[in-house]
This record gives structure tokens, C-alpha cells and sequence, in this order.
């Protein structure tokens, strides 16, 4: 009976309220506040990731186009010997 008489003089308190003196208004803007502060903290972590992932992949490209140089001069290298033995041959 106790709640019950407290709930229904804390609704009045809250319906007699002006719209000046509600806590509506300031949870609400609260709310919404914070739901665009993570939004735009999310976003600036995906662009993060996004960047490091590009970044990753030019290195590993990068990589690949040092192994064939490498790969290719070994296979001139390999040719030049073959023709010097088989003319010394």
C-alpha cells in the first residue's frame, strides 16, 4: 500500500510538473548526445581500420614486387651461367 500510494504521488509530481521543470527534456537531449558521440566515435575507428588495412596491403604488395625482382634476376643470373657452361662445353 506504501508503493503504491508513493507511486501515485510521485506521477502527480511528475504530470503537475511545467515543461521547464521536467527531467524529460534533459535525458532525452542526454540520450541523444551520447548516441551521436558513438556514432561518430565508431566511424572514426572504422576509418582507422580501413586506413591500416590499405596500409597492410600496399606493404604486402610492396613485398611481392621486391620478391619477383629478385626472383627475375636470380632466373638472368641462372641463364648467363647455363649459356657460359654450355659454350665452355
Amino acid at each position: 500500500m506504501k508503493c503504491t500510494v508513493a507511486f501515485l504521488v510521485l506521477s502527480m509530481v511528475v504530470m503537475m510538473a511545467g515543461p521547464g521543470e521536467c527531467f524529460w527534456g534533459s535525458l532525452l537531449k542526454g540520450a541523444v548526445h551520447g548516441i551521436l558521440t558513438l556514432t561518430t566515435v565508431l566511424n572514426v575507428q572504422q576509418d582507422q581500420q580501413e586506413q591500416q588495412d590499405q596500409q597492410e596491403q600496399q606493404d604486402q604488395q610492396e613485398q611481392q614486387e621486391q620478391l619477383d625482382k629478385r626472383s627475375f634476376n636470380d632466373k638472368a643470373k641462372y641463364s648467363d651461367e647455363r649459356a657460359r657452361y654450355d659454350n665452355a662445353n
